[in-house]
């Protein structure tokens, strides 16, 4: 009779400390969760074509949003979204932003908004992150890699607490419907397929 209650006792408190651990580590989770918006005075989105072959034009996008949550302080496992406004397209010449803007490449007025969901965000080595996730450009979804530098997190002089984050790759316009060709007389293209994007974006963690 005695064993018994030693016994009882024993599995009381193991149940006890199991109920308690439970919960510890669910409070640890819930505190390292953070969510994050993004700074956009402090960030942007870049974009490089080849022209004629033999150079290369640059452009940006002046209207952008993103948010991040992050379950690890290392943000590694993090979810990602951004959208861009396709009307920001600015590739300091009128006549050019107008064409794209037109059905020959984004159709800006059917499709204003090109919009990214990250699928995975993994911690390669060091500040190094491998990001994959879903991109849609006018009507076509498809899934694209980025490659991307983690700058690192600190407090600014007001007591906010900034993460900065530098994203390249490469996509195919013609993927996602750009689809407008021209030829030089050599037979190159007049614009080429492949777009460089640079994304330099820096984080703001929302207060709880």
């Amino acid at each position: 009779m005695y064993i018994c209650c030693i016994n009882d006792n024993v599995n009381l408190f193991m149940k006890k400390i199991l109920l308690l651990s439970a919960f510890a580590i669910a409070q640890l989770a819930a505190t390292a969760q953070t969510k994050w918006a993004l700074d956009k005075s402090h960030s942007s989105v870049k974009f490089t074509v080849q022209h004629l072959v033999i150079s290369e034009v640059e452009g940006s996008f002046k209207v952008f949003d993103g948010g991040v949550n992050a379950p690890t302080a290392d943000f590694n496992n993090a979810a990602i979204n951004f959208s861009v406004d396709v009307n920001s397209i600015n590739t300091d010449d009128s006549k050019r932003d107008a064409h794209l803007k037109s059905d020959d490449f984004f159709n800006a007025e059917k499709y204003p908004a090109m919009k990214f969901t990250s699928t995975s965000f993994k911690k390669i080595k060091g500040n190094q992150y491998a990001l994959e996730g879903n991109l849609t450009i006018r009507d076509v979804t498809k899934k694209v890699k980025l490659a991307v530098v983690y700058g690192g997190t600190v407090k600014d002089p007001w007591g906010n607490i900034k993460a900065g984050f530098k994203a390249t790759g490469k996509i195919n316009r013609k993927d996602f419907g750009l689809k407008w060709g021209a030829m030089t007389e050599a037979g190159g293209a007049v614009v080429g397929d492949d777009v460089n994007m640079t994304i330099n974006v820096e984080f703001a963690q929302q207060k709880a």
